[in-house]
């Protein structure tokens, strides 16, 4: 496998509308001991109190949404396209039922404060968790919004400042 190197947030170029909404990321709190990981396909990243940041959500009935409570930090990791059938996995299945590292072949790596992140991905965000929100309803402007929340399982929002990010 090609190692990873540090790079600058501000170095990244690369489209947040295409890695994010169209090749998904994965989203990965705990650590080596425990973790879990899911497919994302809502979020970004810019700048935010004068930090370079990311922001994703995490439905509350998600396995994940009870790492990302415990954990002080988190990971965004963006792979290459011949890895979808691994993010299409891990975003259908449960880690409550499924070992999804064993069952996709990935492999977990320690980061920054002992945060996961997967050595195939080619572009890892490594945050520290500084804000997060509970999406309320009353403020959807677009009614349409609501045809997200069948169940009223509203996401809650994070915000990371990055702490490392890394590129191979």
């Amino acid at each position: 496998m090609k190692k990873f190197r540090d790079i600058d947030p501000y170095s990244i170029n690369e489209s947040a509308f295409r890695i994010i909404g169209s090749e998904w990321m994965l989203l990965t709190a705990g650590d080596l001991g425990s973790f879990n990981t899911m497919t994302a396909a809502w979020g970004g990243f810019g700048t935010l109190w004068e930090k370079s940041v990311c922001f994703c959500f995490v439905r509350p009935p998600r396995y994940t949404h009870e790492y990302m409570e415990k954990s002080d930090v988190f990971s965004l990791c963006f792979f290459d396209e011949k890895y979808k059938d691994v993010l299409d996995f891990c975003g259908s299945h449960s880690g409550r039922d499924t070992d999804k590292v064993k069952a996709t072949g990935i492999s977990p790596v320690s980061g920054e404060r002992g945060t996961v992140y997967f050595d195939e991905a080619r572009l890892v965000l490594i945050c520290e968790k500084i804000y997060y929100q509970d999406i309320d309803p009353s403020h959807f402007i677009d009614s349409s919004i609501h045809e997200f929340y069948p169940e009223k399982d509203y996401h809650r929002m994070y915000v990371g400042k990055v702490v490392q990010a890394l590129k191979k």
